[in-house]
């Protein structure tokens, strides 16, 4: 008799709870196809505010996750949001996961389309009158991205989590200081015409993955964005995040764009890496979170962040 009500307390309580968490599906109609998201919204007899969650570059998807690598920092982080009373609003990007219909060749894309696209799932939220307030979080690339489209009077806060300050250009050039002297030889020159707006037709085998001929534009549309100048132009509460483990943005990053706005709050979390986890400041070991998807997130980021939302 034990085990039969432990079976019916499964089922009618915790599959409930699963249910509720797993949110809404909603589409995003564009003019160059459909883009996928996930609306997870907590029961509330009034109005809640709702945030919405921006992925990092590369083939990231909606949960945080790519390909390759599962850690479902993104999907952790609207669960904890969701627990403690706020919406949220996380998508897969063009191109990627549900969203890959609507993906632009390699030729065609521009950063400015990840831009219009996050700009076009504000103006989506707007339509509902269930939030309060809409607040925007972009974890590393998509920090730049929120800092533009949070640009909308709509948008009420920003939150920055593991944000570059300094524009990728300027990221490119100082990772490839600690090349070999013949690969910078080859490569600033490439990096030179870049910046000045001028594709390079010839590109060596070995930097090819960095500057083949058809992600030439989409890097010089990237150029054009600084970080410290477009987070200057948001009169609106800003936290920034910043994990003393991350090993792809540093604090002095976090400390550009608090310099760049002054009035912006700067958590700095001891112990928490690119992903939002708890990690050793050991490469080795720290990359190794990255392949663990039930690592849960840092307990003071989420009350930061959740505490930021709510005042």
């Amino acid at each position: 008799m034990k085990y039969c009500f432990f079976i019916l307390l499964w089922f009618f309580f915790p599959f409930h709870h699963l249910m509720a968490q797993q949110g809404k599906e909603v589409t995003l109609h564009t003019p160059t196809g459909d883009i996928q998201g996930t609306l997870l919204i907590p029961q509330s007899k009034g109005k809640v505010p709702v945030a919405l969650l921006i992925a990092g570059s590369g083939p990231t998807d909606r949960n945080g996750n790519n390909p390759v690598m599962k850690n479902n920092d993104l999907k952790m982080l609207a669960e904890a949001l969701y627990k403690n009373g706020i919406a949220s609003l996380r998508y897969d990007k063009r191109g990627i996961g549900a969203s890959r219909q609507a993906g632009l060749t390699e030729s065609k894309l521009r950063f400015g389309q990840y831009i219009n696209d996050a700009k076009s799932w504000v103006d989506l939220l707007k339509q509902n009158k269930k939030f309060s307030s809409i607040v925007v979080i972009g974890h590393s690339q998509g920090s730049l991205i929120g800092m533009v489209v949070s640009q909308d009077k709509a948008v009420s806060k920003f939150v920055s989590l593991e944000g570059a300050g300094e524009p990728i250009d300027v990221v490119l050039r100082k990772q490839l200081e600690s090349q070999p002297e013949y690969v910078k030889r080859i490569a600033f020159p490439i990096l030179d015409s870049l910046e000045a707006g001028k594709m390079v037709d010839s590109v060596p085998p070995m930097l090819n993955t960095l500057f083949r001929l058809s992600i030439q534009p989409y890097l010089m549309s990237w150029f054009r964005y600084n970080p410290q100048k477009e987070i200057a132009k948001l009169h609106k509460p800003v936290l920034l995040v910043q994990g003393t483990t991350d090993i792809q943005v540093s604090l002095t990053d976090a400390e550009n764009l608090k310099k760049a706005d002054p009035s912006a709050r700067l958590l700095i979390i001891k112990g928490m890496n690119h992903i939002l986890k708890n990690a050793p400041a050991n490469r080795q070991e720290n990359i190794r979170t990255y392949y663990l998807p039930d690592l849960p997130l840092n307990k003071e980021l989420v009350t930061g962040v959740v505490n930021f939302i709510k005042e």
